[in-house]
C-alpha cells in the first residue's frame, strides 16, 4: 500500500498564516491519510526495518 505524497509549497507571510495553512492541511486528510503519511515519512527517514519503540518500550 503505497502514497504518493505529493510536494506541495506554500509561502506564507507571517509564522500565524503558516500556522494556520498547516492546521488545513492536516484537517483537510483523514485520520488513515496522516498515519499512511508518517508511516512513509518514518521510512524514508529511517528505514522499513527499524523496530517500532512501543515495542521495545513494552519488551524492557
Amino acid at each position: 500500500m503505497g502514497v504518493c505524497l505529493e510536494r506541495e509549497v506554500h509561502k506564507a507571510k507571517s509564522f500565524d498564516e503558516a500556522a494556520r495553512w498547516d492546521r488545513a492541511q492536516q484537517l483537510a486528510m483523514t485520520p488513515d491519510e496522516r498515519l499512511e503519511a508518517a508511516r512513509v515519512l518514518r521510512e524514508r527517514a529511517f528505514g522499513a526495518d527499524v523496530p517500532d519503540v512501543r515495542e521495545a518500550e513494552r519488551e524492557g
